[in-house]
């Protein structure tokens, strides 16, 4: 549903370029990849670039090069796209440079796209309040730059940007996880959980384990999931 409709909006043909900025493990780089003639996905951390590259080669995606950088980086001789996608990442960013940098990058017709389907941690479900009690004893309360929210909502941000044009969607659905990926999901979010936790990693992933089944012992996770999208050009269609 959510990428059928990016797809049709942006005129996903084959041809053109994406940007993934701020990647992760290629949540969004993979599936539109097929979409365009090249998509270039950027993180900060080599261990969810290794990842992302891991899960292009099992699904036989080849035309997508991985780079290690940040927002910051911008434009860092990436060349012009046609659609630069952002998920939670564009939380953590300095918005207005980012957004002016990428004015730059974006062709005339182009746009970006800011999807935000909130954490997975977030307490609404018994398992999910059984993530969150196991983080709290490995971690201590987060930081409040990682509980926060930015000052400015991002649409406010973007009719002050070079992509002025906003349309906003949201999907509502459910998600279904097991333990396994739920721990990879852990470990691709902003938060560096893997330097966090350090040598009490196998601990932590066993404590997560437990906690998961204790919760719901079928051992199948169902998230309810508002994602919500922000779809910004250039120009007025």
């Amino acid at each position: 549903m959510f990428f059928d409709d990016l797809i049709r909006r942006f005129g996903l043909d084959g041809s053109g370029r994406l940007l993934d900025l701020g990647c992760g493990t290629g949540q969004l780089t993979l599936p539109l990849a097929g979409h365009v003639a090249e998509a270039v996905g950027v993180d900060p951390e080599p261990d969810m670039l290794a990842e992302a590259a891991r899960q292009a080669l099992a699904g036989e995606v080849g035309n997508v090069t991985w780079v290690r950088g940040g927002s910051a980086d911008l434009p860092g001789g990436l060349g012009r796209f046609r659609l630069v996608t952002m998920g939670r990442s564009f939380h953590w960013m300095e918005r207005e440079q980012v957004l002016e940098a990428l004015g730059g990058m974006v062709e005339d017709e182009g746009g970006v796209v800011i999807a935000n389907d909130g954490c997975l941690a977030r307490q609404i479900t018994a398992w999910q309040h059984a993530i969150e009690e196991v983080q709290h004893r490995f971690l201590g309360p987060l930081p409040a730059t990682a509980a926060g929210t930015p000052a400015k909502p991002h649409t406010v941000v973007l009719a002050d940007s070079p992509f002025p044009h906003v349309a906003r969607v949201v999907h509502e659905f459910e998600r279904s996880w097991t333990a396994k990926r739920i721990i990879g999901y852990l470990y691709s979010t902003s938060l560096p959980l893997r330097r966090l936790l350090g040598d009490r990693r196998p601990a932590f992933e066993r404590e997560i384990a437990d906690a998961l089944l204790a919760a719901d012992p079928t051992g199948r996770f169902v998230e309810p999931v508002r994602l919500e999208v922000l779809m910004a050009r250039k120009n007025a269609r």
